[in-house]
């Protein structure tokens, strides 16, 4: 199914459309690339907001990336005010599209707010990648976070 954003659900995971190869993916050897993610996550009254930046620190370009983010309660009835590039692909998660990462660079900082069901307080939020834009990623340990945030109205960096 093909949105209006160039994006594509195929099997729960957003794909970015018309992504660009680099060389070394053209001619078949897969790009080595670093994703990590940095931010901080607020949660109040039942609302987490989320600040992220991803970082690629290479040593090879990505083309695009998406990111899930998943709480442990689940998110709100009904629809969801959503960054563009996000969707809502499950009880409890969001994928955001991270656009191109240039290596040793940071990307586009993406800012995203969605509603809990009730008022918890206290909630795990994990960060990870979905999709690498067919890089090879050999440090998955920079792009899996979990993070506790508690219902303070106070920002939880990770």
């Amino acid at each position: 199914m093909r949105g209006s954003r160039g994006f594509a659900v195929w099997g729960g995971v957003l794909l970015a459309a018309g992504a660009v190869a680099s060389p070394a993916q053209a001619a078949g050897e897969p790009t080595e690339a670093d994703l990590a993610y940095h931010g901080s996550a607020v949660l109040a009254g039942g609302r987490v907001d989320v600040l992220l930046t991803p970082r690629n620190h290479g040593p090879g370009d990505v083309p695009d990336s998406t990111v899930r983010l998943r709480w442990s309660a689940p998110l709100a009835a009904g629809a969801q005010r959503l960054a563009a590039g996000c969707a809502r692909t499950g009880r409890q998660e969001v994928v955001c599209r991270t656009g191109a990462l240039a290596a040793d660079s940071p990307g586009e900082r993406i800012a995203l707010g969605v509603r809990l069901r009730g008022r918890p307080a206290e909630v795990t939020m994990d960060v990870d990648t979905v999709w690498g834009g067919g890089a090879v990623d050999r440090n998955r340990s920079n792009d899996r976070r979990q993070v506790l945030v508690l219902d303070t109205g106070d920002a939880y960096a990770f």
